[in-house]
């Protein structure tokens, strides 16, 4: 689950009444970019960042006054000219920031509760907030919503019937966003925005690197699984973030039975060139949307050469990162770790990698 949402929820079900202000909109260059979000207390603590100095500090009076007064706004940031200059800023752009009252009502601890349930079972998820009129020309009345990605469409939490269906259509024209969008609705407009599943991280092998993989892919939300063949690897002291541990009698045909999808990210780091390709094999007829497998350059085409001889196509290859990991010059089970969760978060974010992956053992 999303850490501000976390926090968020803690507060709520303690009673505490809470303002999230969010990058809705921004152009040109800015500090932040859309879907960067911080919450602030009553007593003017603040959760999270978007993006510090004079701007974050007026946004944290802004939502302040905003959260006693029990209204909403969007704020306007022009970081250009006289406005830039008194907040010591370059970017030379505009930000939009929504600044929205959460009330710890059973309502709205409720959605925040749904939203944590879906996080934990890989589900996407959309926040919607429908930007009402408020009292005064200025201010909003947000009205927050959810709606979850299911097997059979869209569910909804906080909408009335006869709004699903625009918002149906709404959310289909944002799912491929990674940012809110503030779309029409009506006379009124409203802000989407999506959470797709975090994505799984299966890793085949318990040594030094998956432990760091594990403990970094953790703190950027990856959900992380760890599967060994010796308990004394495996195991929740070893891998306190692991939401799966399994410890299989051998890894042959273990994939066979776990739930691969197009979500996962199956990280090979066992401690055998005979374990990797025998993994990689099964690795390679799985719908998996990432496949790493540790290694140099030399142990990778030794292995190729082995699956070629079994009758895997040259293509298949295409699909694998090896040696795994961004070229970072790692050497240390703590830096390869990081320059494997790089690939991860890169792979996540749908981008094409610009340099070489690592050679990262040999």
């Amino acid at each position: 689950m999303n850490r501000l949402e976390t926090d968020i929820l803690r507060h709520l079900e303690a009673g505490n009444p809470i303002a999230l202000a969010s990058i809705v909109s921004h152009a040109g260059s800015t500090p932040r970019t859309p879907g960067t979000r911080m919450a602030v207390l009553p007593d003017g603590t603040g959760l999270g960042t978007i993006g510090g100095g004079r701007l974050e500090a007026e946004v944290m009076t802004a939502a302040a006054a905003a959260l006693a007064g029990g209204y909403g706004l969007i704020k306007r940031f022009e970081l250009t000219g006289a406005d830039a200059s008194s907040m010591d800023m370059i970017c030379g752009g505009r930000l939009d920031v929504l600044i929205e009252p959460l009330l710890p009502d059973a309502a709205t601890i409720g959605l925040f509760k749904a939203f944590a349930a879906a996080a934990r079972q890989g589900q996407a998820a959309f926040w919607v907030v429908v930007l009402e009129p408020g009292r005064t020309e200025d201010s909003l009345a947000p009205r927050r919503a959810l709606a979850l990605r299911q097997v059979g469409g869209l569910t909804f939490l906080g909408v009335p019937p006869d709004e699903t269906a625009d918002l149906t259509s709404l959310i289909s024209a944002a799912e491929r966003e990674r940012c809110p969008v503030i779309l029409p609705f009506g006379q009124r407009r409203v802000v989407i925005e999506p959470f797709q599943a975090a994505g799984r991280v299966w890793l085949f092998g318990a040594g030094h690197v998956a432990q760091q993989v594990a403990r970094l892919a953790a703190m950027v939300d990856f959900r992380v699984a760890v599967l060994d063949d010796r308990p004394e690897f495996a195991n929740t002291a070893r891998f306190p973030e692991a939401e799966t541990i399994l410890v299989p009698g051998t890894f042959d045909a273990v994939m066979d039975d776990l739930p691969i999808d197009e979500g996962s990210y199956l990280v090979i780091v066992t401690r055998g060139h005979r374990y990797d390709l025998d993994l990689l094999d099964q690795a390679l007829r799985t719908p998996a949307g990432y496949i790493g497998m540790i290694g140099s350059r030399r142990k990778r085409d030794a292995i190729y050469d082995a699956l070629r001889r079994k009758g895997v196509a040259d293509e298949a290859f295409a699909r694998v990162r090896s040696p795994i990991g961004l070229d970072i010059g790692a050497e240390t089970p703590e830096e390869i770790g990081l320059s494997i969760v790089a690939e991860l978060v890169s792979a996540r974010a749908g981008r094409r990698w610009s340099i070489p992956s690592a050679a990262a053992l040999a």
